[in-house]
């Protein structure tokens, strides 16, 4: 099915065209559903708290970017970042559109249009994703027992994820696990193991990421309580939430999931911060997650905007990709990745 589709997506620019705004109308959908609730939450926080949570977003997107461009190159295809900016933040627009597998779907086709092969934007875009998961977990069970410990503790088999992450991605056993799945989807095997050096630069520039996207909830908490002590607080809220969104990977985005986990991991650590009351307590989480959506939907714009007007500078090779082997096994994963 999916082999289908990539086959009319490369033959037609207008379905191209078609599919990016259907993602867009998606995007415009979700914050028209949440507008009312939006605007209440953006009027209660000061503009300088908004701008820099939005700032703090941008630039730890960037910083995923570069780790996933890292680990493509280490797969063999070097984009340029201009490249990489343009087939990453472009394609995953997908993930606004119900059924999950967009996002590959597009990316893996921006990809081939720069010589990269559909097999190697898959393996590239799940080493990155399992990284990104691994630094997101690692981070909430750091944080969260110290902050919510209630939490913590009814979650805790989340941070077994942790070891069988460190033992997936062992070079050996990272290529070994993509081949399989390659070759059970009947696909080319992936021709290259990620070097270790390509592996440690990934896992860095996540780590990045992962602490500049702590800061966006750490100042809108911090412009709510008065308390600017709450960067553990802020970051292992949105680690643990996201990591929650991606496991629900049937939901669009995570849109609902994501905003509930963060709402029941803050709720408390707001009360103690001096809230009156419960109900504040949560209507102030419930803020915090509504301007986090907000951030982040503004920056997917905001970075597939940039991406598209950069990689139209850059000439895809000649030659083209290598072949199309790839396809399918998007198929197998592709739903995990909808809700990053």
């Amino acid at each position: 099915m999916l082999s289908r589709l990539l086959g009319r997506l490369r033959a037609s620019r207008l379905l191209r065209i078609l599919l990016a705004l259907v993602a867009l109308a998606f995007v415009g959908y979700g914050l028209a559903r949440n507008w009312d609730g939006t605007v209440s939450a953006l009027g209660r926080l000061s503009w300088w708290s908004v701008a820099g949570a939005v700032a703090a977003v941008m630039a730890g997107a960037g910083c995923m970017m570069v780790a996933w461009q890292r680990v493509i190159a280490g797969l063999g295809s070097p984009l340029p970042l201009p490249v990489a900016a343009r087939v990453l933040f472009v394609g995953q627009l997908g993930k606004y559109v119900p059924g999950s597998v967009w996002a590959y779907a597009a990316m893996m086709e921006l990809g081939r249009d720069h010589g990269c092969p559909p097999r190697r934007t898959f393996s590239g875009t799940s080493i990155a994703l399992v990284i990104s998961l691994g630094c997101a977990v690692g981070l909430a069970a750091a944080t969260l027992p110290f902050t919510a410990g209630e939490v913590a503790g009814r979650m805790w088999y989340l941070a077994l994820i942790i070891p069988v992450i460190i033992v997936c991605l062992h070079p050996k056993v990272l290529a070994w696990g993509l081949n399989l799945v390659l070759r059970l989807a009947r696909r080319d095997v992936v021709d290259q193991v990620l070097p270790g050096r390509a592996l440690v630069s990934c896992v860095a520039w996540t780590l990045a990421g992962w602490l500049l996207y702590g800061l966006h909830t750490w100042l809108v908490l911090g412009d709510l309580t008065g308390d600017f002590s709450l960067y553990p607080v802020g970051a292992g809220a949105y680690a643990f939430a996201w990591a929650t969104g991606l496991l629900a990977a049937f939901v669009p985005a995570g849109v609902g999931v994501r905003e509930g986990a963060m709402v029941l991991v803050l709720t408390a650590p707001i009360a103690a911060a001096g809230a009156p009351g419960a109900e504040a307590a949560t209507g102030a989480a419930l803020v915090v997650a509504v301007v986090s959506r907000l951030a982040f939907t503004a920056c997917d714009v905001a970075w597939a905007g940039i991406g598209w007007l950069l990689g139209r500078r850059a000439q895809p090779p000649a030659g083209g990709a290598e072949g199309p082997g790839g396809g399918e096994a998007a198929e197998t994963s592709a739903s995990t990745y909808a809700a990053q």
